[in-house]
């Protein structure tokens, strides 16, 4: 079977957590706390640890198996086969409506007279070949684009900071700390889905001593990483468009690249940031697209080329019914909210917690 190293665990993580929420996330927190909105990311953010830890323990007590193989021997087979079904229907709906944002964003951005159609063709057959190629293959891929996706981001803050408005950075905590948590609690889900995708990739892991403690630095490296960023890309679109602005672009870190000049030069630069973007996408799409696939084959045993056409048949169709951006992202907010937050965040707590009861009292 494929391995991945701990390093290539935390670059591969940080890809798939960082994934599109760089794009929503500003207009999301703002719409919840207002100009303290940047406050809430990292918290959110560092919902992901704990659970991601609780995730590794299970791996140390259950080497060499999967978490639905876990969940088999906790719980028992049919509720087992319940949560694989409700894992799989979750996971491949929602990297369906992740490659319907792959084409909202390029559409409406840079190419709006290609058809949209060919962003998900084009999307879906980058995916395929990752896949096809294999879990350490996706993460060498990770270890390249992720790098050139953080200097995009950083590249896009810094030449846009000449036009903050420093007046926008007061009143700190005007509203009081209960806004900042619900804020949180609308980041939250982005670690929910850094889970799931966790849960997909378990039995690659290296399950040495060693190895294992290397994996629980990467969890804190990726979610600080990826909060720390997000945290920027909140905080610099309130100090240059102002809440009431930020709130009102879906999309406001594509609004801030046009915005972008260098030297009163070059102007428009945004489709650079989205081609170093574009492989963040993927790598999104791709980790659902895996962690369907593992489904498939762990609950239903259903492997092989025709079943991975038969995923992205699917992932095509979702993609086409929501073509939109309001619509859109509604959808994929409520995907968030209501079914991977609570699915993910009872699953593993469920398990860790029988896991912990049953080792405490002795029990194979």
């Amino acid at each position: 079977m494929e391995r991945i190293s701990s390093h290539q665990f935390m670059v591969l993580g940080a890809a798939v957590l960082m994934g599109t929420t760089f794009l929503p996330i500003a207009s999301m927190v703002t719409g919840v706390a207002s100009r303290d909105g940047w406050m809430s990311v990292l918290p959110g953010f560092a919902v992901g640890i704990p659970y991601s830890l609780m995730v590794i323990s299970l791996l140390e007590q259950y080497p060499q198996k999967n978490l639905l193989q876990i969940s088999e021997i906790l719980l028992g087979k049919w509720i087992c086969k319940i949560i694989g079904i409700v894992y799989i229907l979750i996971t491949g709906y929602f990297g369906g409506l992740l490659l319907g944002q792959v084409g909202d964003i390029y559409q409406s951005s840079i190419m709006q007279l290609t058809p949209i159609g060919m962003f998900y063709l084009g999307g879906i057959l980058l995916v395929f070949c990752l896949i096809r190629s294999g879990i350490e293959v996706f993460a060498r891929f990770s270890e390249i684009i992720f790098p050139l996706i953080v200097i995009a981001l950083v590249l896009n803050m810094g030449l846009s900071m000449p036009r903050i408005e420093q007046g926008e950075f007061l009143p700190i905590l005007s509203e009081g700390i209960k806004p900042i948590i619900w804020g949180g609690l609308k980041v939250a889900p982005f670690a929910m889905e850094y889970i799931l995708f966790i849960a997909g990739i378990l039995t690659f892991l290296p399950t040495g001593k060693r190895e294992l403690a290397q994996l629980k630095r990467g969890v804190w490296q990726a979610v600080f990483l990826v909060g720390f960023l997000n945290t920027l890309v909140v905080l610099i679109q309130i100090l240059i468009f102002g809440p009431g602005e930020t709130v009102s672009l879906v999309y406001g870190l594509l609004v801030l690249g046009k915005m972008v000049e260098i030297s009163r030069t070059f102007a428009g630069v945004e489709s650079l940031f989205l081609g170093a973007w574009f492989g963040v996408l993927v790598i999104k799409v791709s980790a659902f697209f895996f962690t369907v696939n593992w489904g498939l084959e762990t609950v239903f045993n259903l492997k092989g080329l025709k079943w991975n056409l038969g995923v992205g048949v699917v992932f095509m169709g979702i993609a086409f019914k929501f073509k939109r951006g309001p619509v859109l992202v509604m959808e994929i907010g409520f995907v968030d909210n209501y079914l991977i937050l609570p699915f993910a965040s009872v699953w593993i707590l469920t398990l860790w917690g029988i896991s912990r009861w049953k080792k405490g009292a002795g029990i194979s």
